[in-house]
């Protein structure tokens, strides 16, 4: 399975749209996709649903949620539930989050320690959202899967990131979010190292299906503020040359060598605009900025920024693609 999680402690720095675009991007390009939301804001599952099915979906008992596949683990009456599979296109599946995830907390936070004592029903609730998405896959195969969390460093967020093989950190450039990879970096380090004690106390025969837990970090995207002549504005570009050093050494443990530029730095996955005047209309007719038409109100000076936008996430598409081993044309 390839999984790749969108993560940052510091909110607001484009996470949910990222994971949004990326996914119509993939599923455009002929790559299956499916999508996982496990952050308990669901921005990502109201991204892609508009109200009346956002609503039907978490008001039937039968349309399974993140939050409704988890209830028999919190109320102590058996495992996980098959979750439902929104099916977007042919290629592009998501599985639907809800506020209620967030009554998950406690329990993951509880059974974490108990890994230790080799708890198998500790091992299930560790597991559930890996779990959760295995038997996702099995309605909806995909070749990849991207995992939206929510920008904290608590016990669901800890659950999701085990869960993936992959992590790209969305950026602004700004104090708050380099403050975030501070943070963010060690506690990766911490969660990888910790799980690997924990995997290596469940017995052979327990029969559960453990991630691998690699989390590993393959680059970052950064969300411009605001643009003039191509550039950032000189407001920005002091905390724009700041990132490469920073996340070398906070987030990978190593040291650069030299001075190097976020804009020749191969860790930079991407350096995205941020389509201001674009996303409400993308919102308003619930397909992502590259898809927008004339029909939508893309006219005059917004065509090219849709064909720029498309261009933008394909290239992003295609970075992400090479470094987890999928090929993308």
């Amino acid at each position: 399975m390839k999984s790749v999680a969108f993560f940052n402690n510091k909110g607001g720095v484009g996470k949910t749209s990222l994971v949004y675009h990326l996914s119509w991007m993939f599923a455009d390009r002929g790559i299956s996709v499916l999508a996982v939301d496990l952050d308990p804001q669901s921005n990502l599952t109201s991204m892609f649903l508009p109200d009346d099915r956002l609503e039907e979906i978490w008001n039937d008992g039968n349309s399974h949620t993140i939050s409704d596949c988890l209830l028999p683990l919190i109320n102590r009456t058996g495992d996980i539930l098959t979750p439902h599979v929104e099916k977007l296109n042919p290629k592009l599946g998501m599985v639907a989050g809800n506020l209620s995830l967030s009554k998950f907390e406690d329990t993951l936070s509880a059974e974490w320690p108990r890994c230790l004592s080799r708890d198998l029903g500790a091992f299930n609730v560790t597991t559930a959202f890996y779990r959760i998405i295995l038997k996702a896959l099995e309605i909806h195969p995909a070749e990849i899967v991207l995992i939206d969390v929510g920008p904290n460093l608590g016990a669901i967020n800890r659950s999701a990131l085990i869960s993936a093989e992959s992590v790209v950190l969305p950026l602004a450039p700004d104090l708050f979010s380099l403050q975030g990879l501070r943070n963010l970096g060690p506690t990766l380090r911490e969660w990888r190292a910790d799980w690997e004690e924990r995997k290596a106390k469940l017995p052979t025969d327990a029969g559960i299906p453990l991630p691998n837990g690699g989390m590993s970090p393959i680059g970052y995207v950064i969300m411009q503020h605001g643009v003039k002549d191509s550039r950032p504005v000189k407001a920005y570009q002091r905390w724009l040359d700041k990132i490469p050093l920073i996340y070398r050494e906070y987030v990978l443990a190593e040291k650069l060598e030299s001075n190097m530029s976020a804009e020749n730095d191969p860790y930079k996955l991407a350096q995205l605009k941020h389509y201001r005047s674009l996303m409400p209309l993308a919102q308003e007719s619930n397909k992502p900025i590259f898809y927008l038409k004339p029909a939508d109100g893309a006219i005059g000076a917004h065509i090219e920024a849709v064909q720029s936008c498309y261009d933008d996430f394909l290239n992003l598409a295609k970075k992400i693609a090479a470094n987890i081993g999928i090929e993308i044309t």
